[in-house]
């Protein structure tokens, strides 16, 4: 099962995740480095959820529940 937690990677090159995680053994990571200032994350988290809510949204059963606020 993979997962995917925030986390800062300081300057001193000491990576701070955003919340405590507890694991019965050890696991294996890979830490994937973001090409954006980590202040802006509200830009981040927004890219990230887009697509997986346009395949909610852009079903025609969503059009015809909407249909009325047109």
């Amino acid at each position: 099962m993979q997962n995917t937690f925030k986390a800062i990677l300081g300057r001193d090159g000491r990576l701070r995740l955003r919340q405590k995680l507890r694991f019965s053994k050890e696991r294996k990571v890979l830490v994937t480095l973001l090409d954006e200032d980590p202040a802006d994350e509200s830009q981040y988290s927004s890219n990230l959820s887009e697509s997986a809510l346009a395949k909610d949204w852009n079903r025609p059963e969503e059009d015809e529940a909407w249909q009325h606020l047109q």
